[in-house]
């Protein structure tokens, strides 16, 4: 049997540091991520101080942003299902960030910005092209991503890295629940219900992220809405979402689409709606769409031609 040599074997980096942080009661938090990357062969970099495939060139890298309701989750929880970007040439990275029981809006997006940041001074070392840096993520990571396709001019002064620069050049929402303020308004008609999963709008997500007065949510949900920051810095965006979507629903992702259109960027953004998909169910996951993403990120980093 001769396999041949074609395909670059993918390693797997976890637990690095990118910013130290402090939560709600200021505590001090080591925020990490891992990366993914066709980089060599690292088990004869260890064992042996050498290396027999080929140096690397600079590679466009991919920010995976995990969901979770912003209550937290583990970030490689769906690395194995985003490897299909390594395989094509990308360094993924797979980030955590604050919860909303350790910090409140804007905490999230900072972190967001915090990791982009980081891996542009790191960009020689992990052999990431710095001009070509996407982010995606799912649920409340798509609101995230979504709030990092606006690259809105908000201040670095202070923050981890900040001689970098924060912007992305693509990004893609996956069922982002992006406009805080409905979602809210969403929430205040199901509490009603005596079965429904919450009880009072201070348990709900959205709430718990936010941190203010029920009087006050919906003013404060405007700064975590996506569309409230549209201009002319918003890079590339795909957004997908499931038209059976139970937990953020379908027409929040219509309307933000149409709110994109009728600022007059439109030919910046797709809008994809799944048959038959849920909230993260396994539509999202098949290979049609990963290759309709992967179409979308090979045009913007690369200039693919769909």
């Amino acid at each position: 049997m001769d396999p041949g040599n074609a395909r670059r074997s993918v390693n797997m980096t976890d637990n690095i540091p990118y910013a130290a942080v402090t939560d709600l009661e200021g505590r001090l938090l080591t925020l990490t991520l891992s990366l993914c990357a066709q980089d060599g062969n690292s088990e004869m970099r260890l064992a042996a101080g050498r290396d027999d495939e080929p140096p690397m060139e600079p590679m466009p890298c991919i920010v995976w942003v995990p969901g979770g309701g912003w209550r937290g989750c583990d970030k490689n929880l769906m690395v194995p299902e985003m490897q299909f970007f390594v395989e094509h040439g990308y360094v993924l990275a797979s980030i955590s960030y604050r919860s909303s029981a350790q910090g409140h809006w804007p905490d999230q997006i900072r972190d967001v910005w915090a990791a982009i940041r980081f891996l542009r001074a790191h960009a020689e070392a992990y052999h990431i092209d710095p001009d070509r840096i996407g982010i995606i993520g799912r649920s409340a990571g798509g609101q995230l991503a979504a709030m990092a396709a606006m690259n809105p001019d908000w201040s670095e002064k202070g923050e981890p890295w900040c001689g970098w620069s924060q912007r992305v050049q693509a990004a893609c929402d996956l069922f982002g629940p992006v406009d805080l303020p409905a979602l809210i308004r969403e929430e205040r008609l199901r509490i009603q219900d005596p079965d429904y999963r919450w009880h009072s709008i201070e348990e709900t997500h959205g709430a718990a992220l936010l941190g203010v007065p029920d009087e006050a949510l919906e003013r404060a949900g405007e700064l975590a809405s996506p569309a409230n920051f549209l201009s002319d810095a918003m890079c590339p965006l795909l957004i997908l979402h499931g038209d059976q979507d139970l937990l953020v629903p379908c027409s929040i992702s219509e309307d933000f689409y149409r709110r994109i259109v009728e600022a007059g960027y439109g030919d910046r953004a797709d809008l994809i709606i799944l048959k038959n998909g849920g909230h993260g169910t396994r539509e999202f996951f098949q290979d049609a769409v990963k290759q309709r993403v992967l179409a979308f990120f090979d045009q913007a980093l690369k200039g693919a031609v769909l």
